[in-house]
């Protein structure tokens, strides 16, 4: 099976559809699938629902999706970086479905596990409970959340071989492994596509079974930063 893509449109050809779920790995700017989100906001793709830790900044990264109303619904556990994301969901414009950061983790790791809820203490007792399922296990109150599986998983990693085996690069790797296994389809974009047989099988993070396919990239790599007053002279 053919893995390697010429580019980020080519590996989403035929993937995309409105109303889709996807998965998108990534924190804050780090490890995120810019090729591939710049991609998906060129197709026009719209009504989406996408689970990733936050959405980018204003003008990047999942904040193009925002920008272009691309976006129906984020599941995501940090809003406050993107004024955009912010505004959008203050006034009704954007459903937003806040989870724990370790709660959407475990989310996208039991999605891609097969598991289709798991009990947890995290959120009792605040909105986060709401509406959900509570049970007492050894006198402590526990909810049941629900694996997340989404129709498309969107990641970045450091390496790739033709067969898809990955590599992250430190806190890159972050919220892309459970992302990646959540998807029934995974497109991932590295910055190297190494020969088969190169990677030292301890070394891989992620096995290429979960993978269907690849596209190499230049990647822009923006940090986060935030300005609160001028440098003094």
């Amino acid at each position: 099976m053919k893995k390697i893509y010429p580019n980020a449109a080519a590996a989403l050809d035929g993937l995309l559809f409105d109303g889709m779920l996807i998965a998108s790995g990534g924190f804050g700017l780090c490890g995120i699938p810019e090729l591939l989100i710049a991609a998906i906001r060129d197709a026009g793709t719209k009504g989406l629902t996408i689970a990733s830790n936050n959405a980018g900044v204003d003008g990047f990264g999942l904040g193009q999706l925002l920008e272009t109303r691309q976006v129906k619904k984020m599941i995501s556990s940090y809003v406050g970086e993107n004024a955009e994301f912010m505004r959008q969901y203050l006034s009704g414009e954007l459903e937003l479905e806040f989870n724990p950061q370790g709660t959407l983790a475990e989310r996208l790791r039991a999605g891609g596990a097969g598991i289709p809820g798991f009990y947890t203490a995290t959120g009792v007792g605040t909105v986060i409970a709401d509406g959900k399922e509570h049970h007492d296990f050894n006198g402590k109150t526990y909810i049941l959340e629900t694996g997340i599986v989404a129709d498309l998983s969107i990641v970045k990693a450091w390496k790739a071989d033709p067969s898809g085996n990955l590599v992250f690069r430190k806190t890159a790797r972050n919220f892309n492994p459970p992302a990646a296994t959540a998807g029934k389809v995974c497109v991932v974009e590295v910055e190297e596509i190494v020969p088969l047989g190169s990677l030292d099988p301890d070394s891989i993070h992620l096995p290429g079974i979960y993978v269907h396919r690849i596209v190499q990239g230049q990647h822009e790599k923006r940090i986060e930063n935030r300005t609160t007053r001028k440098k003094e002279a």
